[in-house]
């Protein structure tokens, strides 16, 4: 999987998305740092043990580089930034029976103006799974020769 490009200049603003999802009962926050068990458990239970390993980083930023959607107090899809390496995005997951209702988009451009306001100009989606999702979604291209990335060499 390649690693993308995105121009954080020309992001699509957050607000309506976040207002739609809020019509539906479902939050796209900033996550607190009391909140990192629930959401390590959430990405372990649903994604990898991986993920939460790296989203754990992102809880000892400040402000906190992680970004949660929730329904009826319950974490129903979490994203990062700057956990694995700065400027990068990722890892991002959004519950099975959640999906299809722009969470997952509100979640990256969330994550991406997070970036913004640390003063980044371009962010990298490392090894990216569905890149014709975030081509859409905010303009991302391919990164040449970018596999294996930084996900070479993982423990097992």
């Amino acid at each position: 999987m390649p690693d993308l490009l995105v121009n954080l200049l020309k992001l699509p603003p957050l607000e309506p998305r976040v207002t739609e999802l809020s019509a539906q009962g479902i939050n796209v926050r900033r996550a607190r740092p009391f909140e990192i068990t629930h959401v390590g458990q959430f990405i372990e239970e649903n994604f990898s043990i991986a993920w939460a390993d790296e989203v754990s980083v992102g809880f000892a930023n400040k402000p906190v580089s992680v970004y949660i959607a929730t329904r009826e107090a319950g974490v129903i899809g979490s994203a990062g930034y700057e956990c694995t390496r700065r400027s990068f995005f990722g890892p991002t997951g959004v519950v099975e029976s959640e999906r299809g209702r722009g969470i997952g988009k509100a979640l990256l451009i969330a994550s991406l103006w997070g970036l913004r306001e640390l003063g980044y100009v371009y962010g990298v989606i490392g090894g990216a799974g569905p890149v014709e999702f975030y081509q859409e979604a905010v303009g991302a291209i391919v990164i040449p020769d970018s596999e294996p990335g930084i996900y070479a060499d993982l423990l097992k």
